[in-house]
């Protein structure tokens, strides 16, 4: 009687043990914790080229060794960092792709409502994919029907005529 018990016990430990790493595609927030990625180095301190100009402190403002790493990145490809500001209107470049996108209006709450509309979809697709004895990939199994089969599509378009680069083999 002692040994199935303890086969039992070993089934039991071996299959909790093989759910404890979820990998990259765990779709959970994997908790409280710092982000070293928001850890931005300040720029170096520089000395004014007169004295007698210094412009006037601004409390709670930002400075000139803070870091934007925005608008760094922005001026490094030769764009123009003062389109980052949130505050500024739409350059003109870019109000008739704005006026066609908000014909319909623009709802406020746009990233609320997804992520709502999201998490239920999660829900009602994921809820059995928590019954598995061997870790499984959730974010393949709850998102299946809406992935793409790039060999397929690559197929189809061949069919239709369209030149398309190759690709590699489907099994590897």
């Amino acid at each position: 009687m002692r040994m199935p018990r303890a086969i039992l016990a070993l089934t039991v430990a071996a299959a909790v043990a093989g759910c404890s790493n979820p990998g990259l595609r765990d779709l959970e927030p994997p908790g409280q914790g710092p982000d070293e990625f928001s850890v931005l180095p300040v720029k170096p301190l520089t000395e004014p080229q007169d004295y007698a100009f210094l412009p006037a402190p601004t409390p709670g403002g930002g400075n000139l060794t803070d870091p934007n790493p925005n608008a760094d990145a922005v001026l490094a490809l030769g764009g123009n960092a003062a389109a980052l500001n949130p505050n500024t209107s739409v350059p003109s470049s870019d109000a008739a792709l704005v006026t066609a996108s908000s014909r319909y209006g623009v709802p406020t709450n746009t990233r609320q409502v997804v992520q709502e509309e999201d998490d239920a979809f999660r829900k009602r697709r994921g809820r059995w994919t928590g019954l598995r004895l061997f870790p499984v990939d959730r974010y393949a199994q709850v998102y299946e029907r809406q992935s793409i089969d790039p060999f397929q599509e690559t197929e189809a378009a061949r069919g239709a005529g369209i030149e398309t680069p190759s690709s590699p083999p489907a099994n590897e």
